[in-house]
């Protein structure tokens, strides 16, 4: 999401490397690009200059000057403002009250509804009981969608119909809610094309009838400078307690998350990385600024893992690892477990020093390839998957066909399982030492 804005960075603080004293005339070349990089990533320019006013009043002070490594000094300066404009913590939904009302806001297209369908998720898995509010009268489907999302995550969904008062549905769903002994409620109230007073004042009056215990702006992260507008109108009409930024896996260039918390003062607290129900990620400022500098973010990673990761199966995984056992169809359960966590570029971006390295950034992994492969297992008998020594040319040439496949094909992720055994044999002899909570294999 910060791919084009971290290499720029990269590139200035390597230049900084070069020398072995920095000057402040050194520092100032190289806050020119740092200024030149964010802008280009749409941060807000304001925002740029109060940014940089903070890094060059530290880094041309003895911390740095007097130090043995200047331009690692210059980078941890940079690394602590970042963190420091993007919130310094992690701010989560504020769930006083029982039920406590959250409301999402937003304009239309922004993704409320499917954010409302994640955060239940979320929070079903923090063990709390959510309750989705169909609040959006005027978008076709809209009430529709929010019930399938509910059924999908086995979470109540109250019975809207569009012939109903957005303010009533809000204040019915309330009783509802105390009656079903859930205790949030998560509203999908209505966007529009564009800020207009109807709406603020349908948005003011659910606000002024149900109190809410949090109000979510959901922004497009896409749309970049305008998104950090919208945040600043919502939040001088309704006090917005943050903001969740959509569509973060895009082709944002993340001027909008950096840009947010310094102009409305209020958090982001969470990002949607994609269309799934589980693609949202908890926003925190530290890992999020170690991301945008290429540092990696490894405890983001080991979350993703523990929430793809079935338990009972990791263990039975690591008994058949210490006994040579991982079969054809324990290398496709694992690659589907992997798909979980997101794409494979997003995951080695998050292996701190993965994202510098140059033969990463012609790494480009077709995610069809895991279609691929799901298929031509698939296509096996069980007995193949699990002694694929048995699979000669015919049986190949029949994999290939009942797949879509070519033999080629076939081969090559033979050939691939078989270097994968190849290895777990040699990590077995050494104890398994990389195979930690059922570890991946690959």
């Amino acid at each position: 999401m910060f791919e084009s804005l971290t290499d720029k960075l990269n590139i200035t603080f390597k230049k900084l490397r070069g020398h072995g004293k920095l000057t402040e005339k050194n520092i100032d070349a190289g806050l020119r690009e740092v200024r030149m990089a964010l802008l280009e990533a749409d941060v807000h320019y304001q925002v740029v200059k109060q940014f940089l006013a903070a890094i060059r009043e530290r880094a041309v002070g003895q911390e740095v000057l007097g130090s043995l490594t200047p331009a690692q000094q210059v980078v941890k300066i940079v690394h602590e403002e970042l963190i420091r404009l993007l919130g310094e913590q992690h701010e989560g939904l504020s769930l006083v009250g029982k039920p406590a009302p959250v409301m999402l806001v937003g304009l239309q297209g922004s993704g409320k509804t499917t954010t409302a369908g994640k955060l239940a998720r979320f929070l079903a898995k923090q063990n709390r009981k959510p309750f989705l509010v169909p609040a959006d009268i005027y978008r076709p489907a809209a009430i529709e969608q929010l019930k399938k999302l509910g059924q999908a995550l086995h979470v109540p969904v109250f019975s809207s119909t569009q012939d109903m008062d957005p303010v009533d549905i809000c204040v019915q769903a309330m009783r509802t809610a105390r009656d079903l002994g859930c205790d949030c409620l998560l509203i999908d109230t209505a966007g529009r094309l564009h800020i207009d007073e109807v709406l603020m004042d349908e948005l003011d009056r659910i606000k002024a009838a149900i109190q809410p215990s949090d109000i979510v702006l959901v922004a497009d992260a896409m749309t970049g400078q305008d998104a950090v507008n919208m945040a600043k109108a919502f939040n001088e009409a309704l006090d917005i307690g943050g903001v969740v930024l959509t569509k973060m896996e895009g082709d944002a260039r993340g001027g909008a998350a950096i840009s947010i918390r310094a102009i409305t003062s209020k958090p982001i607290k969470f990002v949607g990385v994609g269309e799934k129900l589980e693609a949202l990620e908890v926003f925190h400022p530290d890992r999020m600024a170690s991301r945008i500098l290429g540092m990696g973010d490894m405890l983001s990673l080991i979350e993703k893992a523990q929430d793809a990761v079935d338990e009972k199966q990791a263990r039975e995984l690591q008994k058949k690892l210490r006994r040579n056992e991982f079969t054809l169809e324990d290398f496709r359960d694992q690659m589907a477990q992997v798909r979980k966590m997101g794409s494979l570029e997003e995951i080695l971006s998050m292996i701190p020093g993965m994202g510098k390295l140059k033969q990463m950034k012609q790494f480009k992994v077709d995610e069809k390839e895991f279609v691929r492969i799901t298929a031509i297992i698939d296509s096996m008998t069980v007995e193949e998957r699990r002694k694929h020594q048995i699979i000669n040319a015919s049986r190949r040439r029949r994999i290939a066909r009942g797949s879509g496949t070519s033999v080629q094909d076939v081969n090559q992720l033979l050939k691939s399982y078989i270097q994968v055994q190849k290895m777990i044999k040699k990590m077995n002899k050494g104890g398994l030492p990389m195979f930690g909570r059922g570890g991946l294999p690959f």
